[in-house]
Formats: structure tokens, C-alpha cells, sequence
């Protein structure tokens, strides 16, 4: 049987609720969770619609936490909607590290922009046109 996803969601602590409720409140709309099932105590967002358990993105309060290496990356279909989102991203707080730009260390055709969230957590927004095949 195959597989129709291959991830159920992602569980992210950041050190100030309130900042990260503003930051992702506006990017992960714009990414396809739309469902914000927010509350006083974490964040979460569903993407929506279907008649299956939808993935979700959530952030828990964790005074202590420290951003580390650990990156998330997004899937955009196109390279214009990665260049939207990238000028997004900028307006609502994140910080620009590297792109839009082709990466072709990671495969041809491999689109992305990598920027960290207020509290230092890096992400990515990437479009690949074509199979990944690192070299």
C-alpha cells in the first residue's frame, strides 16, 4: 500500500508565545494552514480541508529553548509563489539568511529561501523542479 503522506505534523517550542503567534499567525496561512486552532497555552494550525486526519503545525511555550540547526523546510509548488512568501516572511519579522535563490548543490532545478523566525528557528521555503539528487 502506498503511502499518501509522510508527515502527521510538526511540534515547535519557542521561547515567547505571543511573538510567535504574530510571526506564524501570518506565514502559515499563507503556506496552507488554514485552520487556526490556536489557544492562551500553544499554537496550532491545520491545513485544510479533506476527509482524513490533516497535518498540523504547532508551537508550545519553552522559555528556555535556544534555536539550534535544525531547519524546516516548506513546499511551494512554483518559484513565484517562494519569492511571495519570501517577501512575506520579511515583512512580518523573519530574518533573511540566504535567497530566493537556485541551490544547485541540492538538485537542479532546487528553488528556496532560507530565513529564521523571530526566535532564531530556521526554515526553508523551497519549489523543486525536478527529482532530488544530491551529489
Amino acid at each position: 500500500m502506498k503511502k499518501t503522506r509522510y508527515l502527521d505534523h510538526i511540534d515547535l517550542r519557542v521561547p515567547d508565545l505571543k511573538r510567535a503567534q504574530k510571526f506564524y499567525g501570518k506565514l502559515l496561512p499563507a503556506l496552507g494552514f488554514t485552520c487556526d486552532r490556536s489557544n492562551r497555552r500553544y499554537g496550532i494550525f491545520y491545513a485544510g480541508g479533506g476527509d482524513k486526519p490533516e497535518a498540523f503545525f504547532a508551537f508550545d511555550q519553552d522559555r528556555r529553548h535556544q534555536p539550534n540547526k535544525t531547519r524546516i523546510a516548506f513546499w511551494a509548488e512554483t518559484r513565484e509563489e517562494v519569492d511571495r512568501l519570501a517577501r512575506l516572511v520579511r515583512k512580518i519579522g523573519g530574518k533573511n539568511l540566504e535567497g530566493p535563490e537556485l541551490c544547485r548543490a541540492y538538485s537542479r532545478g532546487y528553488y528556496a529561501c532560507f530565513f529564521e523566525d523571530p526566535d532564531g528557528n530556521k526554515l526553508e521555503i523551497c519549489c523543486r523542479e525536478s527529482p532530488i539528487i544530491a551529489e
